[in-house]
Formats: C-alpha cells, sequence, structure tokens
C-alpha cells in the first residue's frame, strides 16, 4: 500500500519563471489585517471619552480664593506647600478635566493672573476651583 502523496514529496517546490517567489514579510502582508476606514477607531474612543464642565463658583467661595492668594503673595518667601485644584479646558471638545497640582508657588502673576508654581506650571486665577494646604488651616481654618 502506497502512501498518500508518496510518490511526489520527493520533487522539489515548482518556481515560476513569470513570478518569483515572495518574501516571508511580503507572504506573511497578505494576512495582515486591513483598516477600511483609517482613523475611525480613534475617532470611536475620541467620541467616547467623557469630559467634566467646567464648576462656575459662588460669590463667597470666590472670596475665599481671593484672601488665600492674598496671604500666598504675602508669605511667598516662606516656600509653603499647597494643593491647587483648577480647571484645564479639553483642546478637541466641549468641556475639560479638573487637575490638582501639589507644589509651592514661585509667583502669582497679578498682572496677567496666572499662579506660577516651582516646576513652572502656569495656572491661570480664574480657573482655580480650590486652594488648599495646611497652611489655611492653622491661621484660618479655612481648608
Amino acid at each position: 500500500m502506497i502512501k498518500k502523496y508518496e510518490d511526489v514529496i520527493k520533487f522539489s517546490h515548482p518556481t515560476s519563471k513569470r513570478h518569483p517567489r515572495m518574501t516571508l514579510s511580503e507572504r506573511a502582508a497578505q494576512f495582515s489585517p486591513f483598516a477600511a476606514l483609517t482613523g475611525y477607531n480613534e475617532s470611536v474612543k475620541e467620541r467616547e471619552r467623557l469630559t467634566k464642565q467646567k464648576i462656575e463658583l459662588a460669590d463667597d467661595e470666590r472670596q475665599i480664593l481671593d484672601v488665600k492668594l492674598h496671604f500666598l503673595q504675602a508669605h511667598i518667601k516662606d516656600e509653603l506647600e499647597i494643593r491647587i485644584t483648577y480647571f484645564e479646558p479639553d483642546l478637541y471638545k466641549e468641556g475639560g478635566r479638573y487637575i490638582t497640582k501639589r507644589s509651592f508657588i514661585k509667583k502669582i502673576d497679578a498682572y496677567n493672573q496666572m499662579v506660577i508654581m516651582k516646576d513652572n506650571t502656569n495656572i491661570p486665577i480664574k480657573r482655580i476651583i480650590k486652594i488648599e494646604g495646611e497652611i489655611f488651616d492653622l491661621f484660618y481654618g479655612i481648608g
């Protein structure tokens, strides 16, 4: 009994005279995934990404922030560590996100309405919603 294909197994692989053999990478490329809609997956992910709306502070909350900023301006050389929570608008869609930065203040620029941190992060004063630190608890009882 002859096993299946035993009579042809000894022959070499046929080679075309018109078409050269493909490299392994060329053959693999035939089976790579095909994205018919370029950028579609990224677009769907961007659409699903959630943003938050900016919180508008009440007048009394804004006054407390003013008191804290004036205190920090007066004690800038004391290098007080604080936590500032501020709103960062999204570049691509409506809304944004809230960031809490823990650091030391380098400067409060009243002209440009910016708080400049030691790591050179610039935070617009109008976007700040909360300033916290142990110094406020000790002196004012306002966290």
